[in-house]
C-alpha cells in the first residue's frame, strides 16, 4: 500500500504545479495539487477520405469545401497547438482530460495526436464510431501520465431518438470510466442536438443523460461524474436546468449526487461565451459536474475554477465578427483558422 501511494505521489509531482504549506507544530508539509479537464468542439475535422455509409462529401478534395491534404494538415497543426495548451496555466503537463466533438474517425484522432505539440505530452484518444449520418463523432483525448482509462462505451441514444424525432438519429453518449490521479472519475462526453432540432429535442437527450448518471449513482454513489460537451444550449435552458437536472448555483446544492453547472455566470454576468450566433453570445460548451467535487476538504479532488480559453491568436481580431472564435471556415471561404467554439476548461485541486 505505501508503495503504491508513493507511486502515485511521485506521478503528481511530475505532471502538476504544486505549493506547500508551512510546517506547523512540526506537522509535514502539504502539497497542494491541480489538475485539467477541457472539453473542445474541433468544428469538423474531417480527414481527405471517403468513409463508406457517411455523407462526408463536402470534406472531400472534390467537394464543397475543397478539402485537400493542405487544409488538413493546417488544421491538425492549429488544433494541435490550442489543446496542448489547455490547462496549462496551472498544470505542466496540461489537461489530463480533454472531450472533443465533430471528429470524423480514428484516423484523423490518430493524425491529431501525431502531431508533435501533442506528442511530445504522450497524449492518447479513446472513439468509438457513432451513428451520425455526417459522420462527426465525440470522442476524448487524455494524458496516460495522468489519466487511466478502465473503460469505455458510446451509449447509442439513435432508437430512443428516433422514436421521439421521426427517424432522426443523433450523436450518442461517450463513458468513460478511469482513474485520474489514483481518484476514480466517469466523464460522459456529448454532443446535442443542434439549434436546426427543437429544444423538446435537446430536453429529450438531457434525459438520457440523466438516467445514466442515476445509473452510475446507483451502483457507486460517491462516483465522480463530469458531464461535458457542446450542448447546443446555454447553461440557463430547460435542457440544462430541468431535464438534466443541473443546478447553477451552489446556493442549491442539497446533496452530493447534485449536478453543478458554474457557466452561468460567465455568460450572464461576465457576457462571454464559447461562440459568437447572430451577434450574440451562447455559452453551449459546458463541464458540468456532480456536487461532490465541491467544498473545502481538499483531501481529494475538488472544484478550483472554470474558464473559457481564449487567447488573441484564436480571437477574429477585425470586420463583423471581431472577437469571435477564428473558425476554419466561414461563408464558405477557408479561414485557415480553428473552430466556431473556444473551448472550455476547469481546474481541480487537492492536498497531499
Amino acid at each position: 500500500m505505501k508503495k503504491t501511494l508513493l507511486s502515485v505521489c511521485v506521478a503528481l509531482l511530475g505532471f502538476a504545479l504544486m505549493s506547500a504549506t508551512p510546517d506547523v507544530g512540526g506537522q509535514p508539509q502539504k502539497r497542494t495539487i491541480y489538475a485539467g479537464i477541457a472539453f473542445y468542439n474541433l468544428e469538423n475535422l474531417f480527414d481527405t477520405l471517403h468513409d463508406e455509409g457517411k455523407n462526408d462529401y463536402e470534406f472531400l478534395p472534390d467537394g464543397s469545401y475543397h478539402w485537400d491534404g493542405m487544409k488538413y494538415k493546417r488544421k491538425l497543426e492549429k488544433l494541435s497547438r490550442v489543446l496542448s495548451e489547455l490547462c496549462t496555466e496551472r498544470v505542466k503537463g496540461g489537461a489530463a482530460f480533454i472531450g472533443v466533438s465533430e471528429v470524423e474517425n480514428a484516423n484523423a484522432l490518430r493524425d491529431l495526436v501525431a502531431q508533435p505539440k501533442l506528442a511530445d505530452k504522450g497524449y492518447k484518444f479513446l472513439h468509438i464510431e457513432g451513428d451520425d449520418a455526417r459522420g462527426v463523432d465525440v470522442a476524448c483525448l487524455y494524458n496516460p501520465k495522468m489519466f487511466k482509462p478502465r473503460k469505455s462505451e458510446l451509449i447509442s441514444t439513435t432508437e430512443a431518438y428516433k422514436k421521439f424525432s421521426d427517424g432522426h438519429i443523433t450523436r450518442g453518449i461517450f463513458h468513460v470510466e478511469g482513474s485520474l490521479l489514483g481518484e476514480q472519475f466517469h466523464f460522459l462526453v456529448n454532443h446535442w442536438p443542434s439549434r436546426a432540432a427543437s429544444s423538446e429535442s435537446r430536453e429529450f437527450i438531457a434525459r438520457i443523460v440523466r438516467g445514466v448518471v442515476d445509473s452510475i449513482q446507483a451502483v457507486q454513489p460517491n462516483a465522480k461524474i463530469v458531464i461535458m460537451g457542446d450542448l447546443n444550449d446555454d447553461p440557463d435552458n430547460k435542457s440544462v436546468t430541468e431535464a438534466l437536472g443541473a443546478k447553477l448555483s451552489k446556493k442549491k446544492i442539497t446533496s452530493p449526487q447534485d449536478l453543478y453547472d458554474p457557466w452561468n455566470d460567465i455568460l450572464r454576468k461576465k457576457g462571454q461565451g464559447t461562440l459568437l450566433y447572430d451577434n450574440m453570445w451562447n455559452l453551449f460548451d459546458q463541464i458540468i459536474f456532480t456536487a461532490n467535487m465541491l467544498g473545502d476538504d481538499r483531501s481529494d479532488f475538488k472544484f478550483f475554477k472554470n474558464e473559457i480559453y481564449m487567447p488573441e491568436y484564436m480571437t477574429t481580431v477585425e470586420g463583423r465578427y471581431t472577437g469571435a472564435p477564428r473558425r476554419t471556415t466561414s461563408a464558405g471561404i477557408w479561414q485557415d483558422g480553428y473552430s466556431d467554439h473556444f473551448p472550455t476548461q476547469i481546474y481541480i485541486v487537492k492536498e497531499m
